[in-house]
Parts: C-alpha cells; structure tokens; sequence
C-alpha cells in the first residue's frame, strides 16, 4: 500500500492548495503592482525601487533562505526516521540558530557598505536616483532576517504535512506591501512600499510560521556551527548558496543589464516579469513545492521507480499544461497590461513596452516548469551539486546573451535572452536526469510537450487575429474575454485531440473540478 503523503493524488490535493493560494497571492501581487504602477509608473523612481531589492535578495539566495526547504527537508525526514521527534527537534533548533546569528551578521554587513556596492552594481544611476536606492536597501535589508529565519521553521512545517503557514506568508507580506503604498506612500513616497515589505516580512513569513510552528513542536535556538547535524545541512545547502540558478539570476540581471539602458527599463521587465510568473507560479510552483516532500519520501523508502514515474507525470501534465498558460497570456497580453496598470503615474504609453516585454517572456513560461520541476528529483536524492552546477554554467554562459540582446534590442532583448537561457537550462537538466537517473524518457516527455505547444500557439494565433474592440479599461476587459474564448475555444479541442495521456487526464482532473463547483453553486 501506498505510503501516506506520497500517492499522485496526495500530491495532486496539496498542490491544489498551494495552487489556490499562490493564485491569491499572484492576485494580491497585481493589486500590489498595480499600486507601484500608479504611485510611481515606470520612473527612475520605480527603477530604483526594484534595484534595492538586490543587496537584500542576493542575502537571501546566498543563505540559501529561497531554498532553504530544498536542503532542510529531505535531512529532516532522515533525522527524524533514524532519531525520532527528539533529533529531528534538536535539528531544526540547531539549523534555527545558526542560521539566525549568520544571518543578522550578513545583513549588518551589507548595510554599512550598501553605498558602495550600489555605486559597484548599478554605475549609471545619477546621484538623486543612487541615494534612493541605498536607502531602500538598508530599509529591506532586515526583512532578509525574517525571510530566512522563517524558511526553516515553514520547512519544518511542510516535513511535517503542514503547509498553512506556507499558504499565509506570501499573502500576509503582499497585503503589507500594498498597505505601505497606499497609506505610507502618499506621504513617504516609494519609501513606503519599502517599508511595508520589512513589517510584512517580520508579521508573515516569520511571525505566522513561528506561531505555526509553536503550536506543533518545540522551537528552540541552538548556535551550534560545528554540530554533526548542521554540518550535513550545511553541505546539502552548499551547492544551492554557493551555485546560481538561472531562474533566480535573470531577475538581477534584469537589474544590472537594465541598469545599463534608459530610465524605466528595470520597471518594464520587472511589470512585465510578475504576469509572466503567474502561469509559472500556478502550474510549475505550486506543483514542486508540494512534490518534494514526497519524492524525498520516495527516495528514503528505496523505491525510486516510483519516484521516476511520479515525476514523469508531472512534467507530461505540467509542461503541457505551462504551454497551454503561456499561449493564453501570450493572446491577451496587451489588453492584461492596460486593465492592470494604466492609471495614476502610469501612462497609455507606458503599456506598449510593458505589453511587448510580456509577449517575449511568455515563451520562457514553460522550460521555467519544466525547469522548477526536474531538479526537484535530484533534491528528493540528496544530489545538489549536479542541478546546481549546470545551473551555474548556463547562467554564466548566458551573461553575453544579455550583453548582447539588451543594447541590440532593448528591453525585449533582455527578455529574449530570459527565454533563451532558460530554455537551454531546462533541456539540459531533463538531458542530465535522463543519462544519471534513466529517467524521464525524453523522446516520450518532448513529443507530448511539442503536440501541446503547437496547440497553444494555434490558439493564440487566432485569438490575436481580433482587432482591439474599445479603448480603456472597459475595453481590456472586452478582449480579453473574447480572445480567450477564442483561445479556449481552439486550443482546447487541439490540445485533447494531440496532446498526450497525462493532459486529457489533467484536462478531465481540472474540468470536473470546475464543473462541480458549478453545480453546487445556489
């Protein structure tokens, strides 16, 4: 019998949830966008904005606070299996506090010296738009603390089965966001956005998944660096702080090769790359996250051909799937970035760059699933070096893309080489999985996923035969009905008819879900 937490339809059910609250989350996310867009448009102000994030994220992924479930969970189960609940607590104290003081000393670092490195990182920006970003910086920087501290304890959390406080921390933080904007930013300008990502970090992230996380188990603190068990943490983490993954550096070098171009780049991409993600959050994120619990379950019990079919299933249903997503937003994209930000400081003019930047990145949309969901078997293994290390060579190799793309071709390069890049990374890591691991069938897994996107592209090259209906809001809203019924319409039908098992089946899962709900309403 099928271990409990492992069976395709637990995956399925946890993903639904994650799905359901990264949809909140992303929604929560244009609302929090569509407020950056009013209050200060695609401006060197935005531009600055987005470019204080960078010290701080650069903190989180070199902790490893993006991924600290990745490392700390397989371990976990491990501990737990051979120790029981007394080494699995006496791990995550130890990981806790270590963690913790490492933290806080990297941040006070990076705050005394965030002048310098602003100046190092982004040596375009004028003395006004310099001085900005450097306080943004040190206002963010904190909540890094936050972010990290409480990815341990969420990752305790979700070893557990528990994922409510992973549910909550994005929208606890997105709603503190949009507070600050619209209460703070009035008076503080852009400062109050700011402001709102530090108390949203310290309430959800981490407040939420430390009261979540006392009411399960014990939570202590143990500053033990040198301790057996924080040392194999700390190796499983090592190639995950020490390599980069594509995925994560095209946003800073969306920054840095941004930084290099006209006022208002970086805040193009960065508009353009949060609907991008919506497709990726919805099918590739929420799926993997919810995944690697019970492929490293898989893994620990020895039965590793279960593993190697879950995992097909889920890239054949997921890809096919991102396709579908991507081809849809790729039909509507123009009129989404008129609904969703032309007011305030945000122009009709201002969408034109937004909108063509979004049309580019929708073609990453896929290899980003495919990507997000072929390393998690390498994880589930304990294998992060390999994933991590190719990752490291396709990003760097992808650097004279952006170098080359952006000036060329301005903010649609950049998303060019986005599209190009990861699509490299996510081959090559099926290709890498396939010669390690035998599996997944590559032959099997591309044909499906190419049936699938020729469907999609279909769709999406009818739905923009239709010329814009009406100008304004009320107009977005009208095409994007109509085009996506004309996508819906088209692609549907061609995806069933040529697309593979796993989608019809998908297809059905997601069809009679929304049928029911249907039926059961009043």
């Amino acid at each position: 019998m099928a271990a409990e937490g492992v069976r395709p339809a637990r995956v399925a059910g946890v993903a639904a949830l994650l799905a359901g609250s990264i949809l909140l989350s992303r929604l929560l996310g244009f609302v929090r966008e569509a407020v950056l867009a009013l209050r200060v448009g695609r401006s060197a102000a935005a531009d600055a904005y987005q470019a204080g994030f960078q010290l701080p994220d650069l903190l989180n992924y070199f902790l490893a606070g993006a991924a600290l479930s990745i490392a700390f969970i397989p371990l976990y189960n491990r501990v737990k299996q051979a120790q029981g609940d007394s080494g699995a607590e006496r791990l995550l104290a130890t990981v806790l506090g270590t963690v913790a003081v490492t933290t806080l000393a990297a941040t006070a670092v990076l705050w005394s010296f965030a002048d310098e490195l602003i100046s190092f990182q982004f040596p375009r920006f004028d003395a006004p738009q310099h001085d900005l970003t450097v306080r943004l910086t040190r206002i963010v920087l904190p909540a890094q603390v936050f972010f990290v501290v409480g990815g341990v304890l969420r990752a305790a959390l979700m070893a557990e089965g528990r994922f409510a406080a992973q549910v909550a921390a994005p929208l606890i933080y997105n709603l503190s966001i949009i507070a600050g904007g619209l209460f703070a930013a009035p008076t503080l300008g852009v400062e109050g956005f700011a402001w709102g990502a530090l108390i949203g970090a310290a309430i959800g992230p981490f407040g939420f998944a430390l009261w979540d996380a006392m009411r399960h188990f014990r939570v202590r603190l143990r500053f033990a660096p040198w301790d057996p068990d924080f040392l194999r943490y700390a190796v499983l983490a090592a190639p995950l702080m020490l390599g980069i993954s594509l995925l994560t550096v095209d946003e800073w070098y969306d920054r840095w090769f941004g930084g290099l171009l006209t006022a208002g780049t970086i805040a193009t991409l960065v508009y353009a790359r949060r609907l991008m993600q919506v497709p990726v959050a919805l099918v590739g994120q929420a799926v993997a996250t919810a995944a690697l619990p019970a492929l490293s379950k898989l893994h620990s019990e020895g039965r590793d051909a279960d593993l190697d079919r879950l995992v097909l299933r889920m890239l054949q249903a997921s890809g096919s799937l991102a396709c579908l997503a991507a081809a849809g937003l790729l039909a509507v994209a123009d009129p989404v970035v008129t609904l969703l930000y032309v007011r305030g400081a945000f122009s009709p003019a201002d969408a034109a760059p937004v909108a063509g930047a979004l049309s580019v990145f929708c073609l990453a949309v896929p290899g980003w699933v495919l990507q997000m969901l072929a390393v998690r078997p390498f994880y589930a293994r304990g294998d992060m070096w390999r994933p991590m290390l190719l990752g490291t060579a396709v990003a760097l190799l992808a650097v004279p893309l952006y170098l080359s793309l952006g000036p060329a071709f301005g903010v649609n390069g950049l998303a060019l080489a986005a599209v190009l890049a990861v699509s490299v990374n996510a081959i090559a890591t099926l290709a890498m999985a396939r010669a390690l691991h035998g599996s997944p069938p590559l032959r099997l897994l591309l044909g499906g996923l190419l049936r699938a996107a020729a469907a999609s592209l279909l769709g999406a090259g009818a739905a923009l035969q239709v010329p814009p209906l009406l100008d304004g809001t009320a107009g977005a809203l009208a095409d994007i009905v109509v085009r996506g019924a004309i996508f819906l319409a088209v692609a549907l039908p061609l995806a069933w008819w040529f697309g593979d098992a796993a989608l019809r089946e998908e297809l059905s899962r997601l069809g009679g879900r929304l049928s029911k709900r249907i039926s059961t309403r009043p």
